[in-house]
């Protein structure tokens, strides 16, 4: 146990590796719309994230002592993944990148580019363009991504470190909206985590998506959002590890007809036990 609260050593069979680090949690949280500093502090804590991430351009890089956000997350064991939320083009998420890591982030970079104010789709373009170039220069590159199988090679080839597909509009709480395409992506992305990015609403929704098979979850407002902001941190830790679990336990088959749970054969003769005869007058209501 590190400066979360949630035990994560003895609950996972596997860790999460991504490039060259490894990672007890597979919750990647959030910072962004919660009620106060002192919530969102709790949060990562009950949630069991190791990996938080921020918005480089709504944060005082200048300034971390007093940065609302910043200065409740350092000193801690968290591994703080700089995000280019808000970016428009290649040219904008490069340079904020490059903001962040000389601010003393590490190289590593959640690449958002945005091609669609209302529905903050990613412009996979201008996405692919900047994983390329950041790739080159260094920077482990997790890009925020579509569903879309052939994008998320073009992405691996440009250098990406990971895909972070969407599984609904980011902050819609619609939970995993098409289950067949998560599954492609699966089944023929072997050689770098995939991590759903966005649309997570509640802990069944991450479960889901840890069944599908995916290596890690990020969600933020589902629990920023929630009544309970604590107590949903704390049920998504529970409900990513379970997830987990379930995917590497391989669940049963799917059968039509119902398939009985004890066996047939060998089975006793059921025990008879003689009618007993009470007194009428013991159940009378008179």
């Amino acid at each position: 146990m590190t400066d979360n609260g949630f035990s994560t050593d003895s609950a996972a069979t596997t860790r999460l590796t991504i490039a060259d680090r490894s990672f007890r949690s597979r919750v990647m949280l959030g910072t962004g719309k919660y009620r106060s500093p002192e919530i969102m502090a709790a949060c990562h804590h009950e949630s069991g994230a190791e990996i938080i991430t921020v918005a480089v351009r709504r944060v005082n890089l200048g300034d971390r002592q007093s940065d609302s956000i910043l200065s409740h997350l350092t000193g801690h064991s968290y591994f703080l993944l700089p995000n280019t939320a808000g970016c428009r083009t290649a040219t904008e998420a490069v340079r904020t990148a490059h903001l962040a890591r000389e601010a003393g982030f590490s190289n590593w970079i959640k690449l958002e580019v945005i091609g669609d104010d209302q529905t903050l789709f990613p412009d996979n373009e201008g996405l692919l363009e900047a994983t390329g170039i950041l790739a080159r220069e260094g920077f482990v590159v997790l890009p925020y991504t579509t569903d879309d199988l052939v994008n998320a090679r073009k992405l691996i080839d440009a250098g990406a470190a990971a895909v972070m597909p969407l599984g609904a509009p980011i902050g819609s709480g619609l939970g995993i909206q098409n289950q067949t395409n998560l599954r492609i992506l699966r089944e023929q992305i072997t050689s770098v985590p995939l991590i759903v990015d966005a649309g997570v609403g509640t802990a069944s929704d991450a479960a889901i998506a840890m069944e599908l098979g995916f290596d890690a979850v990020l969600l933020n407002t589902a629990v920023a959002a929630a009544e309970d902001s604590v107590a949903m941190a704390r049920a998504m830790g529970h409900a990513v590890i379970a997830g987990r679990l379930a995917f590497e336990a391989k669940r049963m088959g799917r059968f039509l007809y119902a398939n009985a749970s004890s066996p047939k054969n060998g089975l006793s003769n059921p025990a008879t036990i003689a009618p007993v005869s009470l007194p009428s007058h013991e159940y009378s209501l008179k």
